[in-house]
């Protein structure tokens, strides 16, 4: 996360002050140990150019922070007592992953090295419920979650709460527009029961991508993640950086007209992606409702043959495939990945998709495999909310609390 708190950037640059130049220091030696593993302070040395004397200072305060731990590195052959090496500390810090759904809430934590801890996922029918309702319940789930985490001997000391909807770049943690949940100008702050423990707000679509991009480890790839549960997003990673548009409204791909004389949408306009691809308009098709589990309906009736069923998601993946074709030929990524609830309907909707874009990209290479499903399925955003903690916690560990002497 950047310093003031958005997941997806780059740390600004601390003053050129000695107090500064300690921050980037401890954030040099527990980003090399996060990169590549346990290292002795030799290697840490190397890898940041430090001296041996200063990466000891260094990896000490991070110690009596939490952050680091020392352990023993495997045998090396030579004779000798066994070298010691650092490594991040798995009972220590921790990241919280809040997400709002229209159809859930759910939790996640992660310990300093991103694997995940705690678990919860509930159904929760959340469109249309009052904010403060909705953000309490999740309040409460974090809340449990962090109870079981301490249990485990986790700190949790950073929360990110992934939503369905527009964070425009200003402070404040403002939910703009959430049009599935019935929200406008939606502040959490205004409604967390604790002051103390209010999670920073952050675009569904956004930080699936951001677990996507940390799952498959390539920094500089560029891609468009879509997710979609009631609506449909997208998340645009240019060179490994997440793109947010001038005031952090990029990725509304539910909105762009596949069809420009087609449905009209509540948005106000027509033929939107949304009336032809989103969970409710597949559902629609299929002659479906949409009670209890959407997606598991779907993929269960795809599943067995059911003709009205295989004839949504070929319409659906056909219109997906209309609307990422101007995606490839604007911004020409690597991958298209299907994150979210598409994630779990890939075995129906990528021939349709693939068949549209090999019609209709023709003015650069593109093969079928370079569209994916995302191994993260519906995990991916709390996921997402839960790792862009830890990253902020490792661009900046001073920001830990000295552990006490026990």
């Amino acid at each position: 996360m950047t310093a003031n708190g958005r997941a997806g950037g780059n740390v600004e640059t601390a003053p050129a002050s000695q107090q500064g130049m300690r921050r980037q220091n401890l954030a040099a030696v527990i980003g090399a140990v996060a990169a590549h593993g346990r290292l002795s302070r030799a290697d840490i040395a190397g890898h940041t150019g430090l001296t041996r004397p200063a990466v000891s200072s260094l990896a000490d305060e991070l110690i009596g922070r939490a952050a680091l731990i020392e352990t023993q590195t495997a045998p090396s052959g030579r004779v000798g007592r066994p070298g010691r090496a650092l490594a991040l500390n798995d009972k220590g810090p921790a990241g919280l992953g809040l997400e709002i759904g229209v159809t859930h809430l759910a939790a996640c934590v992660v310990d300093l090295r991103g694997e995940p801890r705690v678990w919860r996922r509930i159904q929760r029918a959340n469109a249309g419920r009052p904010a403060g309702q909705v953000l309490a319940e999740t309040a409460a789930l974090g809340a449990d979650a962090e109870t079981e985490a301490a249990a485990l001997g986790l700190r949790v000391q950073g929360r990110v709460l992934a939503v369905p909807g527009v964070v425009p770049n200003a402070p404040g943690g403002l939910v703009a527009h959430a049009p599935n949940l019935g929200w406008r100008d939606v502040r959490p702050a205004d409604h967390w029961p604790d002051p103390h423990t209010v999670p920073e707000p952050e675009n569904e679509a956004n930080l699936g991508a951001l677990a996507e991009q940390r799952r498959r480890g390539r920094s500089a790839e560029t891609f468009v993640h879509v997710s979609a549960e009631a609506g449909i997003g997208a998340a645009l990673v240019i060179d490994g950086r997440l793109f947010r548009g001038a005031r952090g409204f990029a990725g509304e791909l539910g909105h762009l007209p596949v069809h420009p004389d087609g449905a009209p949408c509540p948005c106000g306009a027509r033929g939107c992606l949304e009336q032809y691809a989103g969970e409710r308009a597949v559902l629609r098709e299929a002659g479906l409702d949409d009670t209890g589990d959407p997606v598991a309906v779907l993929a269960g009736r795809a599943g067995a043959g059911d003709p009205a069923t295989l004839r949504a998601l070929d319409r659906a993946g056909r219109a997906l495939g209309l609307a990422l074709t101007s995606a490839v030929d604007l911004i020409d990524p690597d991958a298209l990945v299907l994150g979210g609830a598409y994630a779990e309907l890939a075995d129906w909707l990528l021939p349709p998709l693939r068949a549209e874009l090999a019609a209709r990209v023709t003015v650069r290479p593109w093969a079928p495999e370079a569209v994916r499903p995302s191994s993260l399925g519906r995990g991916g955003p709390v996921l997402g909310a839960a790792w862009s903690t830890v990253q902020r916690i490792i661009a900046d560990p001073a920001r830990l609390p000295v552990r006490r002497a026990e």
